[in-house]
């Protein structure tokens, strides 16, 4: 929805409802990425330069999101660090730049990649390039804070696969909800619970427009944009006995729009994913978590207010502003990276594969419009990897085959 178009009394309500849900400094910046949407220079400014040592990060992607949300919480939990920006609207790259005294701006991505003194690259182009550009910064020797998706294809998966094994860099994803306050306080009290759990996520999107360019080819659609929140947060949920997980899909004509998913995992726990965009919600994205798992009983309702109750005892805990966990999401990125704080590889190198591989195959599965079983992806692809005729025809550049069936895999040139 473009904003400016509306009446001034909408635009004076989005204001006010922004205010009561996200505070006067967030919501500052939630106007101004609009205004930044849609600058265009008659002259670029110039180069502002004068790079300091302590700016060693580097932005990929110089939207709305990367403006109103990882550039204010950089700035705003460690002031002006990123070091160079690049947008292929070069306009928008200068926009962030001015308004995040970055000294340097461009159009090219690799000025950023193959810059010495950038430690830590935020990825937050549009969704067919994530993978790309996370690739080459690995293969430089970066960190990477990869927004969601981390993949569109079973080719990036494979290839992303292969940076994050031969590369020494760390790579984070752009799933926040876990580690919101509330994310956290789930994950505590189910984990203290024995035996497979019931949840269910409902979920009322932003209604899109059928020519947004995340439609267009090869840029995953609204499962590996959207979905892949919700199902992250439902995976991470399930952290032993994970797989094999069934994958059950309902929809009516086509996917992208009104979808149905639910997931059997292998410890039984059944999770299950409704999400809606049949219309504009005045408020952004609306989401209600409910979970059941032994005695407790979980209820969320927009990051906003949460209750916990098992048997006579009930907690409430309340949000005094939205908290979907951007902020510890984006800033614990930084600290790990460029602080060096304790980063457990195996365990985060396996949710980036194992949480990928759920998405493309949840995407499958709705597109056909029938259920499928999954192993993890180290079972039903790790034999590629290990086995040496898999090595060999890794390294004479052949790819696994994107119909991949489970665990029988064919080769491409």
């Amino acid at each position: 929805m473009d904003y400016f178009k509306q009446p001034l009394t909408f635009k004076l309500k989005k204001v006010l409802r922004y205010l009561a849900l996200y505070g006067p400094s967030r919501t500052y910046y939630k106007v101004l990425g609009q205004k930044h949407m849609q600058k265009n220079f008659a002259v670029l400014p110039p180069q502002i330069g004068n790079q300091r040592a302590d700016q060693a990060v580097g932005i990929i992607g110089c939207g709305n999101y990367s403006f109103a949300t990882i550039g204010y919480y950089l700035k705003k939990e460690f002031g002006y660090v990123i070091r160079a920006c690049m947008d292929k609207d070069i306009n928008r790259a200068a926009s962030f730049a001015a308004q995040f005294r970055v000294p340097q701006y461009t159009d090219q991505a690799d000025e950023i990649i193959e810059n010495r003194d950038i430690r830590l690259i935020y990825i937050a182009s549009n969704h067919a390039t994530h993978a790309e550009y996370a690739i080459r910064a690995l293969e430089y020797g970066k960190d990477v804070y990869i927004e969601k998706p981390q993949v569109v294809s079973l080719d990036q998966l494979h290839r992303l696969h292969m940076a994050i094994r031969n590369c020494e860099g760390k790579v984070f994803l752009g799933f926040n909800r876990p580690v919101s306050r509330f994310g956290l306080i789930i994950q505590s009290y189910l984990g203290g619970q024995s035996g497979a759990g019931m949840y269910n996520w409902f979920v009322i999107g932003q209604a899109i427009d059928s020519n947004h360019w995340y439609f267009n080819k090869g840029e995953g659609g609204r499962v590996m944009g959207n979905l892949c929140h919700w199902i992250d947060f439902t995976l991470r949920l399930v952290p032993e006995k994970t797989f094999p997980i069934t994958i059950v899909p309902a929809r009516y004509e086509k996917p992208d729009y009104d979808d149905s998913v639910s997931f059997v995992f292998g410890d039984g726990t059944i999770g299950s994913l409704m999400f809606t965009t049949k219309g504009q919600s005045f408020e952004g994205v609306r989401e209600c978590f409910r979970g059941q798992k032994g005695n407790l009983i979980i209820s969320m309702d927009d990051f906003e207010r949460l209750t916990v109750e098992k048997l006579d005892r009930k907690k409430r805990y309340y949000n005094f502003h939205r908290d979907q966990g951007h902020r510890a999401n984006i800033a614990g990125a930084y600290r790990n990276s460029i602080f060096n704080e304790l980063y457990h590889r195996e365990k985060e190198m396996s949710h980036v594969l194992d949480s990928a591989w759920l998405f493309l195959n949840t995407k499958k599965a709705l597109e056909r419009n029938d259920r499928l079983t999954i192993k993890s992806f180290k079972e039903d692809l790790g034999d590629i990897y290990s086995s040496p005729m898999g090595q060999q025809k890794l390294e004479s550049g052949m790819k696994p085959d994107e119909n991949i069936n489970q665990s029988e895999a064919t080769w491409q040139n």
